[in-house]
């Protein structure tokens, strides 16, 4: 029997930081140590996680697989990327099969993030909570983006025994996300009482039923310089202004861009939507699912060279906002994507409670100054 292919699918690594939530496992872990973690997933091993930012994100994409013409041979594929051990890992995948999602791969690295696979696996989008994993598998040349905040899962965009929503939370610098409350009980006093600490157990489950919810859509918005494209002609704006940026891309409004780290998976997801175009010559009722939208700080007349890039790259674009630094907060709370990838922080964090926001850590807008000589060295935890 020859080996599964990867080669034709489009593959997504997600850490189990992104899939469900663990505020309540990483505080147990961080203020407690690891015997008590483990005992902790140990107890709780057949309660459900809850669903963490990017969980409907991969709902939605794995239901695509229905576009395949054979059971057996999916077009999406997604693999479990946990720095969990196997036993501790055992949690998450039992969770992964109580909420029906159909993932049966996974890669489990003690301690060790797990981005070297990346590659291995032709993975064209790794999407983690770990801050620190997502810096370093950018640095190296890898697709990935760290989830922030706890983004409304379900937000009448679900249906089924997953419409729940996620509890509000903050981000640690470096750290997955922690739960501001309720406080953490002991692992011992949780067992002692057989009651689950809320935030990795679930809770009661809420059904909503609506008419997006029934056709399954799948809307991904994407900034479109250091996320889409290289960071060139941010770095011309960043040293010499707006006006210089136009003048710059007008000149070169029809030189393609180089490729920003997540173009893999927007390529990716342009070959389903071909599949989809296949799909309506052969069944004109059906309703194409995959929305992509740019959503941009960019305005006229830098939109030509964003535009003439995209047809050169051959990606299927669905609506482009070209904003000219108006907020998008105001253009994502009417857009309502199920994953919004940006390159700044100023951009997600205002709309990361309503939408499910990743931070691509790449380019200008996100080196890091080196610390001033009398400063202290920062050791990144963990």
């Amino acid at each position: 029997m020859p080996p599964y292919d990867l080669d034709h699918r489009l593959v997504v690594g997600v850490a189990s930081s992104a899939l469900f939530d663990l505020s309540t496992s990483q505080r147990v872990f961080d203020e407690q140590g690891i015997d008590a973690y483990r005992a902790y997933q140990d107890r709780y091993r057949d309660r459900m996680l809850r669903p963490g930012v990017a969980f409907e994100f991969v709902q939605r994409l794995l239901s695509l697989n229905d576009l395949s013409p054979a059971a057996g041979d999916p077009l999406v594929e997604v693999f479990i990327l946990s720095k969990n051990d196997p036993s501790t890992g055992l949690r998450v995948m039992s969770s992964v099969a109580a909420h029906g999602l159909p993932i049966s791969r996974a890669i489990f690295t003690q301690g060790v993030a797990p981005y070297a696979y990346i590659p291995a696996l032709n993975i064209s989008l790794f999407l983690s909570g770990d801050a620190g994993d997502v810096r370093t598998a950018t640095t190296l040349g890898h697709p990935a983006g760290q989830v922030l905040g706890s983004a409304a899962v379900g937000q009448g965009a679900s249906s089924g025994p997953t419409a729940q929503r996620t509890p509000h939370a903050r981000v640690a610098p470096g750290d997955a996300p922690v739960t501001v409350e309720p406080a953490v009980q002991t692992v011992e006093a949780a067992m002692a009482t057989g009651v689950a600490v809320m935030g990795d157990a679930t809770a009661d489950i809420s059904e909503e039923s609506t008419a997006d919810a029934e056709v399954g859509e799948l809307r991904v918005a994407f900034d479109f310089d250091g996320v889409l494209a290289d960071d060139s002609a941010e770095r011309i704006f960043q040293s010499g202004g707006l006006e210089q940026f136009h003048q710059y891309e007008s000149a070169r409004k029809i030189t393609e861009h180089h490729a920003g780290p997540i173009l893999p998976f927007l390529r990716a997801l342009s070959t389903i939507q071909r599949r989809e175009e296949q799909r309506v010559a052969e069944d004109p009722g059906y309703r194409p699912r995959v929305r992509v939208s740019i959503v941009t700080a960019r305005s006229a007349p830098s939109h030509e060279r964003a535009v003439n890039t995209l047809r050169s790259w051959g990606v299927t674009v669905n609506d482009a906002f070209f904003l000219g630094g108006a907020d998008k907060g105001r253009v994502l709370r009417v857009l309502r994507p199920h994953i919004f990838f940006d390159d700044q922080r100023g951009h997600l964090d205002p709309v990361a409670r309503e939408v499910a926001s990743v931070l691509v850590p790449y380019g200008v807008t996100n080196e890091v100054a080196p610390p001033a000589p009398d400063a202290p060295a920062l050791v990144p935890a963990g």
